[in-house]
C-alpha cells in the first residue's frame, strides 16, 4: 500500500525531524510546505493559495510515497483527501520553545545558523501564539483539521519517538 502521510503541528513540533525520520525509514518523498508557501524574495510574503497548490498536487500526482509536513491550515485542507494517515503533533509549549532552542541549522531556510539564530525571538513569539491565534496556522485550525479528517490519524502530545514510527509501520503492514 502506498503511504502518504500528512504532520501538522506548531512550530517545532517536531513535524521536519519526524518528516525526514519517515523519509529514511519508509522510503518516502518529502515535502516542506515552507518551500511552497512563500515567494522567494528578502521580505517574506505568502504566495497565493493556487501557486502553492498548483506545486504541491505536482508534488502529489509525481510521487506514489510520500510525507507532507507543515503548519499552513489551508494548504492541508486542501490535500487532507489525499491523505492517507494524519499525524497531528501536539505537545506544549514549553517542548515546542524547547525544540526552537536547540533545531539543528535549517539549510533549506537560512544562509546559515547565525541567520537562524538571529530569528528565534521572532520564532518563539509565533510558538506562543499557536494556541491564541485564530488564523490558518492556529491550533483551532489543526484541531478541527484532525478531527475532520476520516483517515488513519494519530494525535501526539509529546517530542515524537520510536513508538510513532512503529505504529506507522504497523499501520503500513495492516493495509
Amino acid at each position: 500500500m502506498a503511504l502518504k502521510i500528512i504532520i501538522l503541528g506548531n512550530s517545532s513540533s517536531g513535524k521536519s525531524s519526524l518528516a525526514l525520520k519517515l523519509k529514511q525509514k519508509f522510503s518516502l518523498t518529502h515535502l516542506d510546505l515552507d518551500i511552497l508557501a512563500w515567494e522567494k524574495q528578502e521580505t517574506p510574503v505568502r504566495r497565493s493559495l493556487s501557486s502553492s497548490m498548483e506545486d504541491i498536487n505536482h508534488f502529489i500526482n509525481l510521487n506514489k510515497n510520500w510525507v507532507i509536513e507543515g503548519c499552513y491550515g489551508d494548504l492541508i485542507a486542501e490535500i487532507l483527501s489525499y491523505g492517507n494517515f494524519l499525524i497531528f503533533l501536539n505537545p506544549d509549549l514549553n517542548t515546542c520553545l524547547n525544540n526552537a532552542k536547540n533545531r539543528d541549522w535549517e539549510s533549506h531556510k537560512y544562509e546559515n545558523l547565525d541567520d537562524q539564530n538571529a530569528n528565534l525571538k521572532m520564532l518563539e513569539t509565533w510558538i506562543k501564539d499557536y494556541f491564541i491565534r485564530k488564523d490558518e496556522f492556529s491550533f483551532t485550525n489543526h484541531q478541527k483539521l484532525f478531527r475532520s479528517f476520516s483517515g488513519k490519524k494519530v494525535e501526539y502530545n509529546q517530542n515524537w519517538n520510536e513508538d510513532l514510527i512503529r505504529f506507522i509501520g504497523e499501520f503500513n503492514q495492516d493495509d
